[in-house]
């Protein structure tokens, strides 16, 4: 059973994101779930990898600034 710690919601056009700060037995972890149509995705990254997943991420916003506006 999984205790949530922590949850964070957004809305990015029709998708609803979730992100579920949560621990179990085995240890601590994040829960992204994006909802769209009914239907929902999850992706869960450990807690040892989220410095190394923010730093991916961080490194893909400076990327996409560097790029030009689309018609």
């Amino acid at each position: 059973m999984d205790t949530q710690l922590q949850s964070h919601s957004i809305r990015v056009e029709r998708k609803h994101i979730t992100f579920d700060l949560r621990e179990n037995p085995r240890g601590r972890f994040l829960r992204i779930i994006e909802e769209v149509g009914g239907r929902r995705d999850a992706v869960i990254v450990p807690i040892s990898g989220l410095e190394e997943f923010r730093d991916a991420l961080e490194k893909v916003i400076a990327h996409v600034k560097t790029l030009p506006d689309k018609p």
